[in-house]
């Protein structure tokens, strides 16, 4: 159990390896995947870049994976990222994080993940009113929160179940666009890579921020910490271990992708996977994808659900959020109050549509907070040496500095291309500080559990 005082509840540690790979995998994979191949080849246009630029995107996010992995060691707590940046940067910054977490980032996500799914690939197969949409929505995050709610290994067996379909399922796609698919192996050189300039370079890096957005979701799995049997061990594998198995099924799938569409024709298709399986194996593949796309909606979902709440439950501890969401269940040992919070904000978004805006705002800060966090290994190396660390990150400082600048770059991007956008984002931000000024005299609770 990690640490109840007293008689109090606490959550328990009964998470392992496996659980922290299948929220990695789970959250990274969802839409990604299936809408970003036609941005990068627009972008760079010959095949060797498209997949370099996913290489050096997974690189990138298994340097960010390496810096959170030390940080996991340092702080093995529920909170994660919460804790990280509250331990490097102080209170204030840590609460700001949790905050738009909570008002946007997460809530807004299963929103839009709710919505997607209703909307979006359900009338696939079943036509239904705007009233009946609405109804699966609100239903969609329901399910998810009652799962979650009845234990944590409730919502990571659902998590695992669907990761493993989700995997099968998009390594058969593979299989069959190689196996039926009339493509061939000249798709992967032609047109060959062009001269070295610096419109080229420009290109890459653009290519390159819309590919780490594929990558992103894997900082999920930090925030369970507290749930897991041997943090220091299973968070960082798990972070490693779940990122490399998405670089690989991103290569693969984009190597099934060329061998059936040009890189040309790639560019221009907004459906690129349902593009490719359609020339392997004909209409029928349309249906098989949509229902593909329906179980990562759902996996992307449940880690929202299965991890976010321990961000609300840390903050709620450390007296900086409201009190009751440091609850924990008395039977299933899960932060009962701080999922349902989570699951009725995320619906009132869905019914009043205003996610989609709310998360365009966001972007910009998203970033801003990974950057500062892969950071924090630069700043608690320098303050804070004395501190035992069962991971460190290899290739310090060079891999976290790496990180901080491609989070920078992404952020800037975001900045430069809406500016309006990023504007609203910190002022979504900055409207914390006045909730932050109502809690920061308030101390951590005695005996809360951990």
């Amino acid at each position: 159990m990690s640490g109840a005082g007293g008689d109090r509840p606490g959550l328990l540690r009964v998470l392992g390896l496996g659980d922290v790979i299948g929220i990695v995998v789970g959250s990274v994979v969802g839409s990604g995947i299936f809408i970003v191949p036609a941005a990068i080849a627009l972008e760079v246009r010959a095949p060797l870049l498209i997949l370099g630029v996913w290489l050096v995107g997974g690189a990138l996010s298994l340097a960010g994976a390496f810096c959170f992995a030390e940080l996991g060691g340092l702080f093995p707590q529920a909170g994660g990222m919460y804790v990280y940046l509250r331990e490097a940067y102080g209170r204030p910054l840590a609460f700001l994080f949790g905050w738009t977490l909570f008002l946007v980032i997460d809530t807004g996500a299963m929103a839009a993940l709710a919505s997607a799914f209703s909307t979006k690939y359900l009338p696939h197969f079943v036509d239904l009113p705007p009233s009946g949409t609405r109804l699966v929505s609100v239903a969609f995050i329901a399910f998810l929160v009652v799962v979650n709610l009845l234990g944590v290994r409730h919502g990571a067996n659902l998590q695992n179940t669907l990761t493993v379909i989700k995997l099968g399922s998009i390594a058969a796609v593979s299989v069959l666009v190689f196996a039926f698919g009339r493509g061939s192996a000249a798709n992967f050189v032609v047109p060959p890579v062009e001269p070295a300039s610096v419109d080229l370079f420009g290109r890459f890096a653009v290519a390159l921020v819309a590919c780490l957005w594929a990558y992103k979701g894997w900082e999920a799995a930090t925030f369970s910490a507290g749930e897991l049997r041997n943090p220091g061990r299973d968070l960082a594998a798990g972070l490693v271990a779940g990122n490399l198995i998405v670089v690989a099924l991103y290569l693969a799938t984009n190597l099934a992708y060329l061998w059936v569409v040009p890189a040309a024709e790639m560019a221009a298709s907004p459906r690129i996977a349902a593009e490719a399986l359609t020339r392997a194996v004909g209409p029928g593949g349309a249906s098989a994808l949509s229902l593909l796309i329906l179980l990562s909606i759902l996996g992307a979902a449940n880690t929202n659900v299965l991890t976010t709440p321990r961000v609300l439950f840390a903050m709620a501890r450390d007296g900086l959020f409201f009190d009751r969401l440091r609850h924990v269940h008395p039977r299933f040992h899960t932060p009962d109050l701080a999922i349902l919070a989570m699951g009725g904000w995320a619906t009132v978004l869905t019914l009043s549509g205003t996610f989609e805006q709310l998360l365009a705002f966001v972007v910009f800060g998203q970033w801003l907070f990974f950057g500062l966090t892969a950071a924090a290994v630069l700043v608690l190396r320098r303050r804070r040496p004395e501190l035992e660390r069962p991971v460190r990150t290899p290739g310090y400082p060079a891999t976290p500095v790496l990180f901080v600048l491609a989070a920078a770059s992404i952020a800037a991007s975001a900045a430069l291309a809406h500016p309006w956008n990023a504007a609203a984002g910190l002022g979504l931000i900055v409207l914390g500080l006045p909730a932050y000024a109502v809690w920061r005299r308030r101390g951590p609770a005695p005996d809360d559990p951990a």
